[in-house]
């Protein structure tokens, strides 16, 4: 990648130095302002075609770790590989962290109350009110068209995205869930079900807008017994949804929508685009040019797939290997030593004597510390 620096005209919006993909993609972070979110402002990344056109927004919601403790920790970048899929077919992509969350300012406002008493209505409200205060200044700028938007989320992004669509913004022509839903505190363990599926048919009491849901079968979140709760429930309630019960991916279906899931999902959304009439590119641009980096001998086929993963993902990101050909690798970090950790940390797992090999696009070679 090359670097410029790129000049925001919008009034409202803080662009910052960020990488752009030679003459095919414009990548920038942003500071999207909120009034919830202080001087600070929402943390964003957009990725989009680099003309000079308006394009249609794609908005993009990550999910919400486990461990509180990681919610500073995370980046827009980590979801770098699907705002570009999303800029291939010619939208705008931006990657929203919503308040309490990398960042961004403000407190963070999705808790759901604990167990006992699990508010799943509230939190999709409060994490959906980010998003459609986001969109308004989004759409001062000269690069991006509100008027013909669609919304794509993650585990409690995708559910943020469903939330949205029960007090859809004007412009909010369709929405697309990954794995979405709340309250999965440990594998294949779900706080109070019941409220969450309540949840679903309050959206879909108000929802109106059409929607993808995607579940893999081995979903260790929402596994699908209990998506096919919530997709009942939210149907029941009026709201318009296309589901695809996908196979299973990887050892846990919740990371499909995900760089190494690229071959699978982004031709779920081509076909649910194409049967909205929200194609907007018939040819996709080119995928941005694979780093000059070559997979380490050691690595077994799993290894030289997950490489290329690596290579797909946004910075920063690390991977080490052990002398075994074992390995860990850990991208969408906040800095380098956090990216390096990680990596180390996955490697660790699998073995002794792990090194990090690789940091962002450079390759450290043999020896390399850690």
């Amino acid at each position: 990648m090359t670097f410029a620096r790129l000049v925001v005209t919008a009034a409202l919006l803080i662009g910052v130095p960020a990488p752009v993909q030679a003459q095919t993609y414009v990548e920038e972070e942003l500071r999207v302002p909120i009034a919830a979110a202080g001087p600070r402002g929402l943390e964003a990344l957009l990725v989009r075609p680099s003309g000079t056109d308006r394009y249609p927004l794609a908005l993009l919601s990550h999910g919400s770790p486990r461990a509180a403790s990681a919610r500073p920790d995370m980046s827009p970048w980590a979801m770098l590989p699907q705002a570009i899929e999303f800029a291939r077919r010619g939208f705008a992509a931006v990657v929203l962290m919503r308040r309490g969350y990398g960042g961004s300012g403000g407190s963070w406002a999705e808790t759901y109350g604990g167990c006992a008493n699990a508010d799943y209505v509230a939190a999709g409200t409060a994490a959906a009110a980010d998003l459609k205060a986001a969109i308004p200044p989004l759409g001062k700028r000269p690069d991006i068209d509100v008027s013909r938007m669609i919304a794509v989320g993650v585990s409690a992004g995708g559910f943020a995205t469903v939330a949205l669509t029960a007090e859809a913004p004007p412009g909010l022509v369709a929405a697309i869930s990954f794995a979405g839903g709340r309250g999965s505190d440990r594998e294949d363990d779900v706080c109070r079900p019941e409220r969450l599926v309540e949840a679903f048919r309050v959206f879909g009491g108000r929802s109106r807008t059409p929607m993808l849901w995607v579940y893999a079968q081995n979903d260790h979140f929402f596994g699908p017994k209990l998506a096919q709760k919530m997709r009942q429930a939210f149907a029941a309630g009026g709201g318009k949804v296309d589901f695809v019960d996908a196979p299973p991916f990887g050892s846990d279906g919740h990371s499909l929508f995900s760089a190494s899931g690229i071959p699978e999902w982004t031709g779920m959304i081509d076909a649910f685009l194409r049967q909205e009439g929200l194609t907007v590119r018939t040819t996709l641009l080119p995928s941005p040019p694979r780093p000059p980096l070559s997979a380490p001998r050691a690595l077994s086929a799993n290894g030289r797939k997950a490489f290329e993963s690596y290579l797909m993902s946004g910075p920063h990101k690390a991977f080490a290997l052990g002398p075994d050909g074992h390995f860990g690798w850990q991208s969408g970090q906040r800095t380098i030593d956090g990216a390096k950790s990680g990596a180390l940390q996955y490697c660790r797992e699998n073995g002794d004597g792990c090194t990090v090999m690789f940091v962002d696009d450079a390759a450290l070679g043999e020896g390399a510390p850690d």
